[in-house]
C-alpha cells in the first residue's frame, strides 16, 4: 500500500490537529466523496486563524481549494459555507472574486444554496438591516456527479390540497418556462404524493448550545448535505473541523470522516463531542500531526 493511502486508512474517523494544507498534500488523489467546511471568514477570529484580511483571501484560499480538488473524487462535491462582510460601510466582494478565480481553476460552480437562519435576533444599521442568511456553494469537477435527492425530500405540506385539487388544463402537460431555460413543470404528476423535492433554502436554527466555538453552524447543516451527496460508508472530509460539528453528523449518518483542525482546543472539544465513539490513541512520531482516532 502506497504511503498516502496508508494514511488515508489511519486518517478515517480522525481529529487531525494541524494546517489542513499540510494534511491535504499528504491525501491520496480522488479519495474523497464530499468535502463541507466553513473557513474562517475573512477579517474574523485573528488570534485563531491569523485574521485573513478582506483583500488577501482569495490569495489566501485559492491553493486550499486547487488541494481539494486534488483529493476529491471525480463524483465527489465541494460544499463551502461562507459570507462576505460589510467593510466600510458596503459589501466587499471577495466572496464573488473567489468563485470566479475557482471557476479558472477548474472548478464548476454547481449551485448556491441559501442558509436561511430562522431564530436570528432583530438588528438595524444605518444602511441596512440584520444578516439572516450565509451562503453554501456547490462546486464540483464533473457534471455528472453523485447526489441522492430522494434523501432529502420533505412532505408536501397543505397547500397541495387547494392546488392539486383542481387542475387546470395547462397543469396536466408539460409546460416549460417562458424565459428559455429549458425547464418545465407538470404539476399534474404532484397528485396523490406525499413528499416533495426541497428548494435550495435551507431554514435551520443557528447553533446556540456549542459554547466552545465562536461560529459553530448547527450539525442539522451538514446533515442536509451529506444526505444529499454521499452513502453509508462514504468518506467526508472538513478541512477546518472547529468543534468538531461536521464529525458529529457523520457519526449521526454512518459517515467516516476526516477532519483537519489547527486549534488544539478546538481538536479537544470536537472530541468530546463525539464521545464514547472515539477510541483515543496518539499515532507514533511519524503521525504525530494526528491527534486522536477512533
Amino acid at each position: 500500500m502506497s504511503e498516502p493511502k496508508k494514511l488515508l486508512a489511519k486518517s478515517v474517523n480522525t481529529v487531525i490537529n494541524d494546517d489542513c494544507r499540510n494534511v491535504l498534500a499528504k491525501l491520496p488523489q480522488d479519495s474523497i466523496d464530499l468535502v463541507f467546511t466553513s473557513p474562517p471568514y475573512a477579517d474574523r477570529r485573528g488570534k485563531t486563524y491569523g485574521g485573513v484580511k478582506a483583500n488577501e483571501y482569495v490569495e489566501w484560499f485559492l491553493p486550499i481549494s486547487e488541494q481539494i480538488m486534488q483529493v476529491l473524487k471525480p463524483s465527489g462535491s465541494f460544499v463551502l459555507n461562507i459570507k462576505e462582510p460589510v467593510i466600510n460601510g458596503e459589501r466587499h466582494t471577495f466572496v464573488l472574486e473567489l468563485i470566479i478565480e475557482m471557476r479558472k481553476q477548474g472548478w464548476l460552480w454547481t449551485e448556491e444554496y441559501c442558509w436561511h437562519k430562522k431564530n436570528s435576533y432583530p438588528g438595524k444599521w444605518p444602511n441596512r438591516f440584520r444578516d439572516s442568511w450565509e451562503r453554501c456553494l456547490h462546486f464540483t469537477i464533473e457534471k455528472k456527479f453523485a447526489m441522492y435527492q430522494e434523501k432529502v425530500m420533505v412532505p408536501m405540506g397543505d397547500w397541495k390540497n387547494k392546488r392539486l385539487g383542481k387542475l387546470s388544463k395547462t397543469d396536466k402537460n408539460r409546460d416549460n418556462s417562458k424565459v428559455g431555460s429549458g425547464f418545465g413543470k407538470n404539476v399534474s404528476n404532484w397528485v396523490g404524493r406525499e413528499m416533495a423535492y426541497p428548494t435550495n433554502v435551507l431554514h435551520l436554527a443557528t447553533e446556540c448550545s456549542n459554547r466552545g466555538h465562536s461560529a459553530a453552524f448547527p450539525v442539522e447543516l451538514p446533515k442536509w448535505f451529506i444526505k444529499l451527496f454521499t452513502q453509508s460508508g462514504d468518506i467526508v472530509l472538513d478541512p477546518f473541523l472547529g468543534s468538531g460539528t461536521t464529525a458529529v453528523a457523520c457519526q449521526e449518518l454512518s459517515r467516516n470522516f476526516i477532519g483537519i483542525e489547527i486549534n488544539s482546543e478546538y481538536c479537544n472539544i470536537a472530541l468530546e463531542r463525539l464521545g464514547s465513539g472515539m477510541q483515543l490513541a496518539l499515532f507514533e512520531k511519524q503521525s504525530s500531526y494526528v491527534v486522536n482516532q477512533s
